[in-house]
């Protein structure tokens, strides 16, 4: 809806997505999505890539990564 081009709204489609399953998950989109934009650069690109570590209902992401529940 107030996407300028297809690119555009796909782009945002897959950024809304992250967000909103990093919340399903009880994760920090902030911190998840910092996470992510740090790690992922790291990676060597091969056929057998392995991202399960990275993935919003992994038990290996870092504890900033989750929500802080309130006292």
């Amino acid at each position: 809806m107030f996407a300028v081009s297809t690119s555009g709204a796909k782009s945002s489609a897959i950024i809304y997505s992250l967000v909103e399953t990093a919340k399903e998950n009880g994760l920090n989109p902030f911190f998840y999505l910092k996470f992510l934009f740090a790690e992922l650069p790291q990676l060597e690109m091969s056929e057998d890539l392995n991202i399960d570590h990275l993935m919003p209902w992994s038990k290996e992401l870092p504890k900033d990564c989750y929500l802080q529940k309130k006292k």
